[in-house]
């Protein structure tokens, strides 16, 4: 008997200590975003119903890499939305020209879903709502599957067609409107309706960072030292 009951302790410390584990692997996850655009962007990231938030979005990260800000996810299963707001006023922000509101490029990201006892991470750029900024999304520090950088590093408001396009107080294009078809032939790693879905594979186990890269050059990050990664909170 006594051997039974160290046994059943020993397989109990065991589980402890895997559970144990895959927690601090969860509390680990971050979500990064660092602005590479010419232009100052407010991120604006909203959790999906039932989900609680994980920043005030009163953060300005300044344009030319110098804006960079990180977050912890939830160690449990999360999901939600980021956009950059653009042309904000206020301290809070409390008016933008770009981002409170459709058109926006919207960046989705779910985190530690348990589909098949797995910490699986999911994420798509999403035009369904119009065009403001450049937006690829990349899993870093990944515990392995296919994990893809997935986005839009075209600027689609330069070729905007006249009818789609939101100029701002400069007289600028700040947003397009833009159709499927625009967006998907110059963004094919995006997803332009409701049923589209990316080109590649997406299975992707146990990111510790999920990065949002706004105006990355291409969807190939090569310059170095210009995209970090944070490991500390902001």
């Amino acid at each position: 008997m006594a051997k039974k009951q160290q046994l059943a302790v020993a397989l109990l410390v065991v589980a402890v200590a895997v559970v144990a584990a895959r927690t601090a692997a969860a509390a680990a996850t971050k979500l990064t975003m660092h602005n590479l655009c010419t232009y100052p962007v407010w991120p604006l990231v909203t959790p999906n119903t039932g989900f609680p938030s994980i920043s005030g979005n009163n953060v300005r990260l300044d344009g030319g890499g110098r804006g960079l800000v990180s977050y912890d996810f939830p160690a449990s299963f999360w999901a939600g939305r980021v956009v950059a707001r653009t042309g904000c006023a206020g301290g809070a922000p409390s008016r933008c020209e770009t981002g409170s509101a459709p058109p926006a490029t919207v960046v989705q990201l779910v985190v530690h879903s348990p589909e098949g006892g797995q910490d699986l991470a999911a994420y798509s750029v999403s035009l369904v709502d119009g065009f403001n900024v450049p937006a690829v999304v990349s899993p870093q520090a990944v515990g392995g599957g296919q994990c893809p950088a997935l986005g839009c590093a075209a600027d689609l408001n330069d070729r905007c067609p006249r009818s789609q396009r939101v100029v701002g107080a400069g007289g600028a294009v700040v947003a397009c409107r833009g159709t499927a078809g625009y967006f998907k032939e110059r963004c094919p790693l995006t997803r332009t309706t409701g049923s589209d879905v990316e080109p590649v594979p997406q299975r992707c186990l146990a990111p510790g960072e999920l990065k949002i890269v706004f105006c990355q050059p291409s969807m190939v990050a090569a310059v170095p030292g210009l995209i970090r990664t944070v490991v500390a909170n902001i």
